[in-house]
């Protein structure tokens, strides 16, 4: 049986490897322009307030992508069909161009590329994509790409996700259980999406929804975070608002959060939800337990794997 090599393009927003290189990052983000000294500074102390200092970030989305080529290729073995996975960051070396001229230079004919966030939006998943396309027709304009556009629905990504839920519940006192609020969130975007009938929120709100079904509650809402700051207005209302508004209008004492829109341990989830959430909720009289990232989690990767096994 001949073999078929196919290239997976494996992009996501990227970090800095080391706190030196914090600034290189940042400017990037803001498009060749540096930040201020204040701006860099509060960057700095954001990453070196984590536990146990700065986070490999970059070490965990490498794992992830090897256990995507791994499992790719045991799901699909016997289909005369081999993975190849390629990294595409956004922000950061290897960037998305990069990973493309790569499997150019590697030969690859064929190739599906796929974003580490499992909700569509024109402004993150889209631009990666295009970004991709670009790279494409520029480097290496005989190869065939297509691209898993969103996978909030999967089932095993819903199993997964849902599964935290419960054990998050679990670290609750048992007396406790039914009063706690389940905030589900996500990474804000400029609000100029909802004028453009952009499906990001929609879809945060369906895969949320799922999984609050799935476990049996209806003790939940949903929130972002994370928001940039820029003259523009985001998507609110903002975790951080939210949680003074249920403990003042509702008295809520407990809650649990599911980054839902989050797939790996990075800045948004172990700063602004584990120190700054919490550093909140304690001021606040809450208790506050956030349920863990999917990372490595094998019914992770095997959605992955399906999704991208669909389009080869």
């Amino acid at each position: 049986m001949s073999t078929r090599t196919i290239g997976v393009l494996v992009m996501s927003y990227g970090t800095p490897e080391s706190l030196d290189q914090i600034e290189a990052y940042y400017t990037h983000i803001r498009r060749g322009k540096p930040p201020t000294n204040e701006q860099l500074q509060s960057l700095r102390d954001r990453y070196e307030a984590i536990v146990g200092g700065f986070f490999p970030l970059r070490e965990n989305t490498n794992k992830q992508v090897a256990a995507l080529e791994q499992t790719l290729n045991k799901d699909h073995s016997g289909s005369g069909i081999t993975y190849k996975c390629y990294q595409g960051l956004k922000h950061a070396f290897p960037f998305i161009e990069d990973g493309i001229a790569q499997m150019s230079q590697d030969g690859i004919q064929e190739a599906v590329g796929i974003v580490l966030a499992p909700h569509y939006s024109v402004m993150s998943v889209g631009g990666y994509i295009k970004r991709a396309q670009d790279a494409a027709q520029l480097q290496s304009p005989g190869l065939k790409i297509d691209f898993v556009r969103q996978y909030h629905l999967h089932p095993k990504l819903l199993k997964a996700l849902s599964s935290r839920v419960e054990r998050g519940l679990g670290r609750f006192a048992e007396r406790d259980r039914s009063k706690v609020r389940v905030i589900f969130s996500a990474h804000s975007l400029p609000a100029q999406i909802l004028e453009m009938n952009d499906p990001y929120p929609d879809q945060l709100l369906e895969t949320s929804k799922a999984i609050a079904d799935k476990v049996g509650i209806d003790n939940w809402q949903f929130a972002w975070q994370s928001a940039g700051q820029t003259a523009t207005p985001w998507l609110g209302p903002d975790i951080l608002d939210v949680l003074e508004t249920v403990s003042k209008e509702e008295q809520v004492e407990h809650v649990l959060m599911c980054p839902v829109g989050f797939v790996s341990d990075h800045l948004e989830v172990l700063y602004d939800i584990d120190i700054e959430c919490k550093q909140r909720a304690k001021e606040l009289g809450i208790q506050l337990e956030r349920t863990e990232s999917l990372n490595t989690d094998p019914l992770y990767m095997e959605t992955l794997s399906e999704v991208i096994g669909a389009l080869s």
